[in-house]
């Protein structure tokens, strides 16, 4: 008899840790079918990731949801709505949209940018861009004979950037007397950058023509080129190099495939 009893009670103790066990893996039992926690799990991770910290609240919200999809899934199979061909279509988008998704992000990992990536990418940015950035002023006109009548009066004390405002048919520079702020030399065509670079800081250039029409340059400034700091645009540079090499994957995966 005591033996008996004895078993009894191991046989309740294991019966009670199995509902337990049971009972940690689903959050509720919804007519009859459980719904497990791993739904609030997936749900909580979305959440978290559009930026919203998961609080006590928001873990109950979350809870909620997931036993309110369960009831009104439960429905829609009922109404037979889970074997129409409408439905049938949005789960095979669903289902692409998902695999498509865990393809870039396993590639994303595999292919991480590291910050050699970015040292080199700025090394190059810094190449292309370094050397000497320039300050001038121009007064554009369409014919040499307007150029040299402006070149004449600046030499008898014309005012550069009063002429510039009045005469000049470059609208944007024009309303500011000329001015182009700070640029490097590749930013101008070839012609104007020639001439630009031979002038000396204050000094008028003779018309330069240029597809534009002809120019009168004044050079203003020149400095050293002001380029951000690597840590400034270290993001930007990441982001730049991901996009590229997803974008650059996508297509090896186009060029391969066979498509009739």
């Amino acid at each position: 008899m005591k033996k008996q009893l004895i078993w009894s009670a191991v046989a309740a103790a294991a019966f009670t840790t199995l509902s337990l066990s049971a009972a940690a893996q689903n959050i509720a039992i919804v007519n009859g079918k459980a719904v497990p926690t791993t739904r609030v799990e997936a749900l909580a991770q979305q959440v978290a990731r559009s930026g919203r910290p998961i609080t006590p609240d928001v873990e109950a919200q979350i809870k909620e949801e997931v036993i309110a999809r369960e009831i009104f899934m439960q429905e829609a199979q009922k109404r037979g709505l889970d074997a129409t061909p409408e439905y049938k279509v949005q789960i095979e988008l669903a289902r692409q949209t998902i695999l498509i998704r865990e393809l870039f992000a396993e590639f994303q990992k595999t292919s991480a940018v590291t910050d050699a990536d970015v040292q080199a990418e700025y090394d190059k940015f810094v190449a292309a861009n370094g050397g000497k950035e320039y300050r001038a002023r121009h007064i554009l006109v369409e014919t040499k004979a307007q150029a040299d009548a402006i070149l004449a009066s600046l030499k008898k004390n014309g005012k550069f950037e009063d002429i510039a405002k009045k005469q000049s048919k470059d609208p944007g520079s024009g309303a500011n007397g000329g001015d182009l702020d700070w640029a490097a030399p590749g930013n101008y065509v070839k012609e104007f950058s020639d001439a630009m670079v031979a002038l000396n800081k204050g000094q008028v250039s003779a018309p330069v023509q240029s597809q534009f029409g002809f120019h009168i340059i004044r050079l203003d400034d020149v400095r050293e080129a002001q380029l951000p700091k690597l840590e400034d645009v270290k993001p930007q540079i990441s982001q730049q190099l991901t996009q590229q090499r997803m974008a650059a994957f996508q297509q090896e995966l186009r060029s391969k495939a066979k498509v009739e």
